[in-house]
């Protein structure tokens, strides 16, 4: 059905008594947000018929997100993407000074990634991920940048507008912004001044943490309680399966759980939630990263969230019972797959990776209506 795939091998490891931490934090909420956010999950139950597919949120950035949501499109057709709005650099960089936008790259690329194989999708996916190329102001300005922000002016409405993009393009599913507002990424870095490398320095700017030549020791954004997206949260506590992962650790994974009311749904929900980490290292952001300290690493940002899969490639993981036990201590048994292509690039095989998740969805068991 997937093309090439190799049998998805069994888990490493078991976590039947690893305790699940949930909870609410004890904080104001804006007026009217949880109305909000409940009337919204109450009409997305209603308005959605009994399905034989999993309702799947997928949260990310960047191509991690982009080939994370290629591979559930071929699985589930109940699909939402939840994405990261704090990138500063390129176009969205430009468009966000220049008008004070969400900054729409990683919107604009997760669109892309859920259009169909058809050629209509492929088409629209084409045009929206196309680069002018000139000696003026459009250069290297995206096609789908210019007409997510186009739409948001004429809408006044971010959710409005993207529902809008994607039935233009065809969408196999939804793409929702984290947050409401642009997010600065803020993070403390050891060495990021070569001269010192025993400093630790406030490095701000999603594209300046990405390329630090230091260790990241932590993030944070600006606003530090930033208002999250209703639908996102409604999504969240709707879905049966959370998938978090692949992507940039610090610039595109963790800052999902940074947004508090975004976090404690992932804290609540009752679906399950699966991490699935990256290939290799990042450079600059994290050199020499084992797969298990980019756990350690998350359960520090996010100490209350549990985890119930932790999918990785087996060529990827030389330690598999270290892995094994940084994922026990978040409550999750580890899967192993090849889901990376056979390139030679450390990047996921769309195809492979809907393998896995398909078979992690069966194995690990079916909850909601969906059964």
């Amino acid at each position: 059905m997937y093309g090439r795939q190799a049998p998805l091998r069994r888990h490493v490891g078991e976590a039947r008594g690893a305790p699940r931490v949930r909870g609410r934090r004890d904080r104001p909420r804006p007026s009217g947000h949880g109305a909000r956010v409940k009337a919204s999950l109450r009409l997305n139950r209603l308005g959605r018929k009994r399905s034989a597919q999993p309702k799947v949120v997928a949260l990310g950035g960047g191509m991690g997100l982009s080939a994370s949501l290629a591979g559930l499109r071929r699985i589930t057709g109940d699909l939402t993407a939840v994405v990261t709005v704090a990138d500063d650099g390129g176009s969205s960089g430009r468009l966000r000074d220049e008008l004070g936008v969400l900054p729409p790259g990683d919107l604009r690329k997760a669109l892309a990634a859920l259009c169909g194989d058809d050629d209509w999708g492929q088409t629209w996916a084409r045009v929206i991920q196309h680069r002018f190329q000139s000696k003026g102001d459009l250069h290297e300005h995206a096609v789908g940048n210019l007409l997510i922000v186009a739409l948001w002016e004429q809408l006044g409405d971010h959710v409005q507008a993207l529902d809008l993009v994607g039935k233009l393009l065809g969408a196999h599913g939804r793409v929702l912004p984290m947050s409401a507002v642009p997010l600065e990424l803020q993070a403390l870095v050891k060495g990021h001044d070569p001269e010192r490398p025993d400093d630790v320095d406030t490095v701000r700017g999603q594209a300046t943490v990405a390329l630090t030549p230091g260790e990241v020791q932590s993030v944070h954004v600006v606003p530090h309680d930033p208002p999250a997206v209703p639908e996102a949260v409604a999504a969240v506590l709707d879905a049966d399966w959370v998938v978090l992962g692949p992507g940039s650790w610090f610039s595109s994974v963790i800052p999902h759980l940074l947004v508090p009311d975004l976090l404690d749904a992932l804290i609540e929900t009752k679906a399950r939630r699966v991490l699935s980490l990256n290939l290799a290292p990042q450079p600059g952001e994290t050199d020499g990263f084992s797969p298990q300290r980019h756990l350690e690493v998350l359960a520090r940002h996010a100490p209350k969230l549990a985890l119930d899969v932790v999918l990785a490639d087996d060529a990827a993981v030389p330690d598999r019972e270290s892995l094994t036990d940084a994922a026990k201590r978040l409550g999750a048994t580890v899967e192993l797959a090849p889901v990376a292509r056979h390139d030679g690039t450390p990047r996921h095989d769309p195809e492979l990776l809907a393998t896995a998740y398909d078979r992690i969805f069966r194995m690990h068991g079916r909850i909601g209506p969906w059964r």
